[in-house]
């Protein structure tokens, strides 16, 4: 008789096959099936490490740690990342929009607004930006504290040396600020739409709240897509069971937001979708 022996001893797929006889019982075969099921999730670990620690890099987030991550995404451990990474079951583009910097606090007198330099009212129709009655060519911007968007009631207010700043006229902020001072509240209202290839888009704030569950950020992701609805920013945590995501999205159109809300309101888990 010969023996023939290897430094390194493995099952061989072989010994599965009942025909050979290698195995007699099912315990041992279960056994075999378990050892290779764990080399398979070992390598789709390791191809899901080295795709989120290139994103990592790419981003220049290489200190995070991996642990922190997956906790932000709903996932209990780093491992557990990189496999549904590694499955296809989460996609990078949805940990890179996770990554993003969050926009910067709002100051309720506009000083931290985004500035859009606005045309003459008479060029403003056809370009779709926003008209301040009685007044030309001066400068406004879109209110961060609540992100108007056509065709949303709008009010103007006059800020200090950034010209007028446009709050939903629902807006808190705005509320306060002309109980406050309100001799600087001023009328305006959207220009005519742009031609359809042309249209300008406005960032709004989406609010969801879900039973939190693996996949959850991907479904939502993907109902965006879907719609055609960019996403430029996402922020999301998850208290006992419950996720929190507030979704930065780009529409030419608020009222059109609504069937997207709707879709999303869809998915698994989703309790509400509501814009913020």
């Amino acid at each position: 008789m010969e023996i023939t022996t290897v430094k390194e001893g493995r099952p061989s797929r072989d010994w599965l096959n009942p025909e050979l006889g290698y195995l007699t019982s099912n315990r041992a075969r279960a056994k075999v099936r378990a050892w290779f099921n764990a080399q398979a999730t070992h390598a789709t670990v390791a191809k899901g490490r080295e795709a989120v620690e290139k994103l990592l890099q790419r981003e220049g987030k290489t200190s995070m740690k991996h642990d922190e991550l997956a906790a932000q995404l709903g996932l209990k451990t780093a491992d557990a990342l990189f496999e549904v990474v590694g499955k296809d079951e989460l996609s990078l583009r949805s940990i890179e929009l996770l990554l993003r910097p969050a926009p910067a606090p709002v100051d309720p007198m506009g000083d931290e607004m985004a500035l859009v330099r606005k045309s003459r009212a008479s060029d403003a129709g056809s370009k779709g930006g926003v008209l301040v009655v009685g007044i030309d060519s001066l400068m406004t911007q879109l209110a961060k504290c609540c992100r108007p968007a056509p065709p949303d009631d709008i009010r103007g207010f006059v800020t200090r040396g950034k010209g007028v700043s446009v709050h939903r006229s629902d807006c808190s902020n705005f509320r306060e600020m002309a109980a406050r001072n309100a001799e600087r509240v001023i009328d305006v209202e959207w220009g005519t739409p742009k031609p359809l290839k042309e249209s300008a888009v406005y960032p709004v704030d989406v609010s969801v709240e879900a039973h939190d569950r693996q996949g959850l950020l991907r479904d939502i992701s993907e109902v965006f897509a879907r719609e055609k609805t960019n996403v430029i920013g996402v922020q999301t945590q998850s208290v006992k069971g419950t996720a929190w995501m507030t979704f930065t999205v780009e529409v030419s159109d608020a009222g059109r937001l609504n069937k997207v809300l709707g879709q999303v309101a869809t998915v698994h888990g989703v309790r509400a979708a509501r814009r913020r």
